[in-house]
């Protein structure tokens, strides 16, 4: 593991937190929005575009650099489409800096994280959607946090542009320096923001400088099972990769797992989630934690495989990350592959997920951004929702 060096933060953060969300950024807007903003500054609507190109075109952020810009406007400008979202708080890197998991303070002090990825085919990018996490997965460290607020559109936005000039740093050896993927994987349930992330992810499919100009393909959205969302979203005429959280095929162990299957039953949830892929012709991830001696057995694959025979999904199976104080394990080597054997012999597409990340607590169900009150210091914590 190692510690990376922070970026100096331009103020510190307020000492008490406030309810109310962050300054409007330029990614909260369309294009047209930040035209109409800039009009309203009395500058031409040009600069909107300038501006823009700037941020999502060029990944750059400060206004001395935006030399194409009348250095009497530049600092105005700056100031009001793009005031600063995120202050980085800490960086780790592991896995030879191709992982490296982002602590970020946000304006009213609340605390997220987000994971850089990096493979010599790609770089992908975890991304968080809200502080904390409201579902309350028992083997999860951010559902165990509870939730503290949704994010902005830009604070979503923002935390992909810059590590995105990580990886066209060339600080990612071994890994092209352009960012291709982002997973909604990070700390909260994506669909329980639904609005914002919808606008965040036009933001990052958009071409430059409307956005960051990533194929709509290459972005994963995780939910553990709210229906209505999930139909809302196979609406939106967007050809994003659903990823449901499933983690148990029967009612009975599932409600305990993902406490929303309280609610939405996993017939109910999985009929869903078929409708996504007949109406946009991608297919479903089910996402499946390993957990030892609780969700591995044997007739447990057998009927997660009748579930989902002939239906357009394949599986990833998942290795249980540790986090602190779980009562609950990752099954052991034999009987995951026993568990993808069973799923194979029915015909399911199946894969066990890399782990990356584990030293600096960056893994799948490990995020969990933590504050060292006794060092005032502010400590990465843990992964992947």
């Amino acid at each position: 593991m190692t510690s990376l060096p922070l970026i100096p933060a331009l103020s510190d953060a307020p000492a008490a937190r406030r309810a109310s969300m962050p300054p409007k950024h330029l990614a909260d807007l369309d294009l047209a929005g930040r035209q109409a903003l800039v009009t309203e500054l009395g500058e031409p609507a040009f600069r909107a575009k300038q501006v823009s190109n700037h941020y999502f075109g060029r990944l750059v952020r400060d206004p001395q650099a935006m030399t194409d810009l009348p250095a009497a406007t530049r600092e105005r400008l700056s100031e009001q489409l793009l005031p600063r979202l995120l202050t980085p708080v800490r960086e780790l890197a592991c896995d030879d800096g191709a992982t490296r998991k982002a602590l970020w303070r946000l304006h009213d002090g609340a605390l997220v994280e987000s994971v850089l990825m990096g493979y010599p085919d790609r770089v992908t990018v975890c991304i968080s959607s809200q502080a904390g996490c409201g579902m309350a997965c028992p083997f999860c460290a951010t559902g165990q946090a509870g939730l503290t607020r949704n994010l902005s559109t830009a604070e979503i936005v923002d935390q992909a542009v810059y590590l995105a000039g990580v990886a066209a740093s060339g600080a990612v050896a071994g890994s092209p320096p352009r960012l291709s993927h982002v997973v909604f994987m990070g700390m909260g349930e994506p669909l329980a923001n639904y609005s914002r992330v919808i606008a965040a992810i036009r933001r990052l499919v958009s071409p430059a400088p409307e956005g960051l100009g990533l194929s709509q393909r290459h972005i994963t959205v995780s939910t553990v099972g709210l229906v209505p969302a999930i139909r809302r979203l196979a609406s939106e005429d967007l050809s994003v990769t659903l990823a449901l959280s499933l983690h148990a095929p029967d009612d009975d162990l599932r409600d305990e797992l993902v406490p929303v299957n309280q609610r939405w039953k996993v017939a109910e949830v999985l009929d869903a989630a078929w409708d996504y892929a007949a109406r946009t012709g991608r297919r479903v991830s089910i996402e499946y934690a390993m957990i030892k001696d609780v969700n591995d057995q044997p007739w447990r694959a057998d009927l997660l495989g009748r579930l989902l025979a002939g239906k357009l999904a394949h599986v990833n199976l998942i290795p249980l990350n540790p986090t602190p104080g779980s009562r609950w394990d990752a099954s052991p080597k034999p009987v995951e592959r026993e568990f993808v054997r069973r799923l194979r012999d029915a015909g399911v597409s199946t894969t066990v997920r890399d782990t990356r990340g584990r030293e600096i607590d960056g893994a799948c169900g490990q995020l969990a951004a933590a504050e060292d009150t006794d060092t005032n210091t502010d400590r990465a914590g843990e992964a992947p929702a």
